[in-house]
């Protein structure tokens, strides 16, 4: 049996990565004609605040798919929620790029929000206001994390959003 020399594993492993990176991050499966960006412009949502201080969409300010998640520190599970941004953290530059921020939940819980500033739009987001979100809840030690906070590039999944000052970034 003929041994393979380790830099054609490597370049071979490294293919993949690459693949796998552009078909979940946008470069493969995006639609013909659109933007350069992928990117689309945020969207205004109603004047009206939802009954009852609720998020749009979810049950309470802490959906029960969120609290859930959080007491039983599970990860991949799709949650809704709202809370005030308690700390504006630096964006993460490397591709692809990401807007960060810490959140406290009506709970007290704090979890970061991880939004993806390649696919989506980025937030004005300001320390002490209120944010709405969807997405994809990852546990860690730190209380978790919160990402796809955008639309699916390729079409596969509802994607998530975040709702800020009366509009949705998606």
């Amino acid at each position: 049996m003929r041994r393979r020399k380790p830099a054609t594993v490597i370049a071979f492993l490294v293919l993949l990565a690459v693949i796998w990176a552009l078909k979940n991050y946008g470069g493969l499966g995006e639609p013909a004609g659109s933007e350069s960006t992928g990117r689309e412009p945020p969207e205004a949502l109603p004047k009206t605040a939802p009954s009852g201080g609720r998020s749009p969409g979810g049950d309470t300010p802490v959906s029960n798919a969120l609290r859930g998640a959080i007491a039983g520190q599970r990860s991949g599970v799709w949650v809704e929620g709202s809370g005030t941004i308690v700390h504006l953290l630096p964006e993460d530059r490397r591709p692809p790029r990401h807007q960060l921020c810490l959140v406290e939940l009506a709970n007290g819980h704090t979890i970061k929000i991880s939004h993806n500033v390649d696919i989506a739009p980025k937030v004005p987001w300001r320390k002490g206001e209120k944010i709405d979100f969807r997405g994809r809840f990852e546990w860690n030690a730190k209380g978790g994390v919160v990402h796809w906070t955008h639309r699916d590039p390729g079409g596969r999944k509802a994607g998530g959003w975040l709702a800020y000052d009366g509009k949705r970034y998606r």
